[in-house]
């Protein structure tokens, strides 16, 4: 599903989301039929005289769902891996289910609301001969999962972040990424208490590191000094400190940024466990922020609960 908004030239456009990983996405719809019992009798029957209603129904609403691009022109063209309607046929009423699955970069409620449409429109069109009453509503999404869908009542990390730059520290340059990080997990319910800049010292990320795992941070996110240079000591000041790696963390933002630009291959990312706390070193550039947001969120909050114990589902 793609959402438009207006350009400053008062252009409609689709949304780009060419920089959004593909995860599985969900999206279930509803909606009904209201019919004369009559017709609800004949449909049961299969006694209607364009045939087996709700079966053509279904086959009209699982290749509306695959054709919601060619329907509605701003919705984004979609491989669906799954597509379903149920059928609840009750005294007054057809009630309809519609779920949708893909491993796309962009959801599918708009293709779960489209076949619940067209099946509804179907079944008028092959009641309309017996019923002249019948009244579609109730039209609505019922649940979505994937991408930055989250609950809203799920744990969220008390979180800090670090910013090593030698640049940003001394004044001579503005620091983005901090910001960035900030603006990303606040907006995904973390509360984040402190975004700290300092120079790339060893030392001072390590007393850093210790004062933010002392005092019950649990998420602390690096940016900055994962380089090649000479001053790019995150990695080696923090590598030691781990006392478990986290290499599936790596792997997930290394094949992003690879698939993105070649030359983060270059970049020494490393994610671990310092006590009970999870640190992340990501990039110092801003592009390589808005990446790594697009990986760990809402993802990584599920690495809590597996801290407390409470399971991997």
């Amino acid at each position: 599903m793609g959402f438009t908004h207006l350009d400053t030239s008062g252009n409609i456009t689709m949304v780009d989301v060419s920089g959004k990983p593909g995860t599985l996405r969900t999206a279930s719809a509803s909606g009904y039929i209201m019919m004369q019992p009559e017709t609800i009798e004949l449909l049961s029957h299969a006694a209607l005289p364009k045939g087996n209603v709700l079966t053509t129904a279904k086959l009209a609403g699982i290749m509306a769902a695959k054709n919601t691009a060619h329907l509605i022109p701003l919705c984004h063209q979609l491989n669906l891996s799954w597509a379903d309607i149920v059928f609840d046929v009750q005294k007054d009423r057809v009630a309809i289910v519609a779920t949708v699955k893909t491993k796309e970069s962009t959801g599918v409620e708009m293709e779960a609301l489209t076949a619940v449409s067209i099946a509804a429109l179907t079944i008028y069109d092959m009641c309309k001969a017996v019923d002249k009453s019948m009244e579609i509503g109730s039209i609505t999404l019922e649940k979505k999962t994937g991408g930055k869908s989250y609950d809203p009542d799920g744990y969220r990390p008390k979180t800090s972040i670090l910013v090593l730059s030698d640049s940003v520290s001394s004044g001579r340059a503005e620091d983005r990424s901090g910001k960035l990080l900030r603006e990303g997990f606040e907006a995904s319910g973390c509360p984040v208490g402190e975004v700290r800049v300092i120079a790339d010292n060893q030392d001072e990320i390590l007393s850093v590191i210790d004062e933010w795992t002392a005092s019950g941070v649990e998420l602390i996110i690096t940016t900055g000094g994962t380089g090649l240079g000479p001053r790019d000591v995150t990695v080696d000041a923090l590598l030691p400190r781990f006392s478990r790696k986290l290499p599936g963390i790596e792997q997930a933002l290394f094949n992003w940024g690879q698939g993105k630009i070649k030359t983060a291959m270059l970049s020494r990312l490393a994610a671990g466990m310092v006590g009970s706390s999870v640190v992340i070193c990501l990039p110092g550039s801003s592009g390589a922020v808005s990446d790594a947001l697009e990986i760990l969120v809402p993802a990584i909050f599920h690495a809590f609960a597996m801290i407390k114990g409470e399971g991997h589902s």
